[in-house]
Order: C-alpha cells, then structure tokens, then sequence
C-alpha cells in the first residue's frame, strides 16, 4: 500500500464530476487499500477519488475504527430528516462550518468484489456519507456551510 498525496483547495480536479468505475480490476483494489491508508494517516473519516487526483466514482468511509466502507459508484437512494453539525475536508486544513445534511441516508454503491449493497447511516455516518458522494459531483462542504466556525 502507498500513502497517496491528498489534493488542497484551490485545485481545479475538485470541482470537477467524477466519471462511473466501468470495471473492478487490480488498479481499483490498490486505489481503495491506498485511500484507506491515506485517509488514516490523515486522521480522517473519508475520502474520495478526487481528492488523491483520481476522476472515478470511488470513496472510502471510516467513522468507527476497523469499519471501513468502499464506495464504488455511489448514489444516494434515500434520506430523511435534518442535522446541522461541524464539519471540515482534508482537502481544505484548517476550515470548519456548520452544514446542514439528512439526519439519516441510504446510500447503494458496488463493493470492491462487484457486489452491489446499501448502507444505511445516521449522524456522523450520514454526514460523511453525503460529504464524500457530494466530492464525486465536484462539490465541496463549503458550498453547504450556513454557518462559518473560528
């Protein structure tokens, strides 16, 4: 595994919409074991293609530790409710905000093995869910903040 080179803010590749993953081939599984150990070297909760530089619909998501889940083509299929909580991205250090997300969603996407399941999170688990599918559509949390925090 090799830890990948996060892109910052202020790179065009970030607001760009990511393209589907055709074919689930060897490439696909180095890409999603290197963003998992990205994203936990970085002490983060996710990451998405575009933010090591990749143009594909892939994530991966780590709000409990050991629990990872990869995202392969993702869509989200159901919400409900509304939360606003503090949220930052790796790819932009040091900016926090106040966005509002559902309280709870249902995403389906395709596993590293080509099966298709869902998940279903709240909380912490939904907001991190919509903040990686939102990088896929080149979408940062700051177009979602209502409230800046210092």
């Amino acid at each position: 595994m090799a830890k990948l080179k996060i892109v910052k803010m202020g790179d065009e590749i970030l607001r760009k919409v990511c393209r589907p993953v055709e074919k689930i081939t060897p490439r696909t599984v180095t890409l999603l074991n290197d963003m998992i150990e990205t994203m936990r070297a970085a002490d983060g909760c996710g990451l998405a293609g575009p933010q090591v530089g990749i143009l594909r619909r892939i994530a991966v998501v780590e709000v409990e530790p050991g629990e990872v889940i990869e995202l392969i083509n993702p869509k989200i299929v159901a919400f409900a409710g509304e939360q606003e909580e503090q949220e930052g991205c790796l790819s932009i250090p040091g900016r926090w905000g106040i966005t509002r997300r559902p309280k709870h969603v249902t995403v389906r996407a395709t596993n590293r093995y080509g099966e298709e399941f869902e998940v279903t999170g709240s909380d912490l688990l939904a907001r991190a869910l919509c903040h990686e599918i939102d990088h896929l559509d080149g979408k940062l949390f700051i177009d979602c903040v209502i409230k800046e925090v210092e």
